[in-house]
């Protein structure tokens, strides 16, 4: 066992968890996920599958492996959400026009229609997330959060 009183933390370095970026991170995304799915419950998707939906949404046509980058989730994970989504009738599979040997996706009408709905959810739970934060605040931390990512 070791003597605490012999610690770096305990010698006064400085140390400090809450000054952590990585642990104040991991708080923030708790946070903000806890928020997220509090507002989508109703919806029965995975963060995961709200992104995907949106960002069809955004770009209208994506190849699987193009969702996936746009969305920053390995080959693994994005087949996983597409083959959800797609069972749940929210998108389409089609070959590409310009090369048939890959698949494009689309969002169904029905797919179109949720991620309309979804846009009032999300904005509440950016509201909320930057709650504690001024105006000013809000802005310079979606701008260097944006440079992190």
């Amino acid at each position: 066992m070791t003597d605490r009183s012999r610690s770096p933390c305990a010698e006064g370095n400085g140390f400090q968890l809450d000054e952590q970026i990585a642990h104040l991170l991991r708080r923030a995304h708790q946070r903000a996920s806890s928020l997220f799915q509090g507002q989508l419950a109703q919806y029965e998707l995975t963060p995961a599958q709200y992104f995907a939906l949106t960002r069809l949404r955004e770009k209208q046509r994506l190849s699987q492996n193009q969702l996936g980058r746009e969305t920053a989730m390995d080959p693994a994970t994005i087949q996983g959400v597409v083959q959800r989504l797609a069972a749940r009738g929210f998108i389409d599979r089609k070959p590409d026009p310009l090369d048939r040997r890959r698949m494009v996706l689309e969002l169904t009408g029905s797919g179109r229609e949720l991620s309309e709905s979804l846009i009032e959810a999300a904005s509440r739970v950016n509201h909320e997330v930057l709650s504690p934060l001024q105006k000013e605040e809000q802005d310079a931390f979606i701008r260097l959060l944006g440079k992190l990512a």
